[in-house]
Order: C-alpha cells, then structure tokens, then sequence
C-alpha cells in the first residue's frame, strides 16, 4: 500500500496536467458517467465542519473517498483550519491501495484549478481585473489558479483583517504581484472577474457592487449556512453555472436563491456541459455569469490520480 505525506504528496503534483483531469473530470461529471453520492457533512460549533466526498469514475479500476476539515478557530491557536486525507480504494476488491495524508491541501489545490478553469470558461475574452475576495488557504490557491491558468490578470485581494491579507500578499510576492483592496465595493464595481473564496455565512458581495460583464466565482459556499453572494445577484446573472445541480441546489451559492423562489433548477448549466460545448456559456460581454462551485468528488479523483501517476513514474 502507498503511503504519502503532504510534502511527499505537494513534491509529486504536475499542475498542468492536473489542470486537464480536473477539466475532464467536470465533463464527466455532467455526461453521467461518474457516481457521486451525496456529500457527507458532519458541522461542529464555532463554525467548524467535515466533509466527506467519494466517488467512482465509470471504468476505474480505483474510487476515492476524501476526508476534509475546516476548523477556523484553529487560527487563534497556531494551527492550519483545514485538514484531513484522501483514500484510493481497489474498485475490483475493495482493499485500500493509497493514503494521502495531505491535510487538506488537494482539496485546496483542486478547487483553486476548478475555480480558474471556471474563470476562464466563462469570464469575457478582454478581462483583466481580477478581485480575490478572502485572505485563507483557499484564497491563496484561487490567486495561484487563476495566475497560472489566466496569466494576464491584474489581480487584487481583499479580507477583513488588513494584516492577513498583507501577509498572504507578502508570502506570493515572488511568484505573483497582487495589490490589496480597502474599499470592497469599489473594487468590485471595478473588477472583470470576482473570486469568493471565504467560510461567510452572509453574504459578502451586493448586488449593485457588480456591473454588467462581471463574471463571479463563487467557491466558499461549500456546506449548509454558508453563502457569499446576495440572493438579488443570483437572481440577476444570465448564466449560473454549477459544478453539479443537486449538491448545488442542497447547500451551494444558488440554494439560497432558490429557496427563495427566485430561481428554478432549470436555470442552472453545469461545468461539464459547458466545457464540452453541448451547452452555451456567455452569449454576449454585458452578459453576469456566476459559477457556482460546491466541489465535486470527480475533481478528487482527478488530481488523487494525478498523484499516483507521478508517484509510479
């Protein structure tokens, strides 16, 4: 059996093919052709939660459970908030072939890859300004993302606390230039692009802050209570996308709108379809388009092979 540490497990990642598994993933996902159950969710006080997402890919000789925490409190103790581990599993025998012990860190790294391969799907083609909201380990990996994958992006990060979001701003300065935001409404009245990456429980972003053309990656709202955008915003984009309908309508960013009669399950457009073209994606520049991304096991069987694949050489 295979046993990897984190740093073991960061050492073997190849992003840009990551990137491609974690974009086959997404079409495979809507094509139907892997089983995703629902998400299970176990919620502690102060915020805290575990998921636990799993999965099997038609065909695969391998499945994937995935284990992840988020603790936010740990912070005030001096300890990471997110945490946990991926298990391959044989899909002819069931024994376990591979732990990954990476704390959390693949599911942080996928769902940066899928937050830019959403921006980039979806965002208009003269984009530049890009506004990270956050100041986490996810916000990190959304900036990592989206350099990497939209290179010629002016990106700009805003979070409540001024000192985490310099630091964060300090620790990609040699690998990617950001600038800091105090006034989040102006920032984002000026912004191509919106990446939330944050655990809010209420909105953080207003509708009238977003102008006509925006395109707005929504990752945070990844378990029941949380949510990032106004409903009103929601309600006004002409694309939501989702990275899977029923996860997203039970606890993403559109449920909140839906709950609220505002919109219906036959507004949202999954990832998969859009990026294998069956579906449309913006139809014109003053079009608002919102991705709507709770996280899906297929994007941890992506980039746990990924890792095996390095891994063997």
């Amino acid at each position: 059996m295979i046993s990897l540490t984190r740093s073991e497990i960061e050492a073997l990642i190849n992003f840009p093919a990551a990137a491609d598994a974690i974009e086959a993933a997404y079409r495979a996902a809507s094509a139907g052709e892997v089983n995703i159950p629902p998400v299970g969710h176990i919620t502690f006080p102060q915020g805290a939660d575990c998921h636990i997402k799993y999965g099997h890919v038609m065909g695969d000789a391998r499945f994937v459970i995935k284990i992840a925490t988020g603790f936010p409190a740990n912070a005030a103790k001096g300890l990471p908030s997110g945490n946990g581990l991926v298990l391959v599993l044989s899909a002819e025998t069931g024994a376990v072939e591979a732990v990954l012990h990476d704390e959390m860190m693949l599911t942080d790294i996928r769902t940066g890859i899928g937050g830019a391969i959403a921006s980039r799907a979806l965002a208009r083609a003269d984009s530049r300004v890009a506004l990270v909201i956050g100041t986490g380990a996810q916000a990190r990996r959304q900036i990592e993302a989206h350099a990497a994958l939209m290179p010629h992006l002016t990106v700009y990060l805003w979070g409540r606390d001024p000192v985490r979001r310099d630091g964060l701003i300090a620790d990609l300065a040699a690998d990617v230039a950001v600038q800091p935001v105090v006034d989040l409404a102006k920032a984002a009245r000026r912004a191509d692009i919106i990446i939330t990456a944050t655990g809010a429980s209420r909105p953080v972003v207003m509708s009238d802050w977003v102008q006509a053309g925006t395109h707005i990656t929504a990752v945070g709202a990844d378990a029941p209570g949380k949510q990032e955008l106004e409903v009103a915003l929601v309600a006004r984009a002409e694309l939501l996308a989702v990275d899977l309908a029923s996860q997203c309508l039970d606890h993403g960013e559109v449920s909140h709108a839906a709950a609220a009669g505002l919109i219906a399950a036959g507004d949202l457009r999954e990832m998969g379809a859009i990026l294998s073209g069956t579906v449309a994606a913006r139809v014109c520049d003053a079009d608002i388009t919102i991705a709507d991304l709770t996280g899906i096991a297929a994007q941890d069987i992506a980039i746990a092979h990924n890792v095996l694949a390095a891994h063997s050489g």
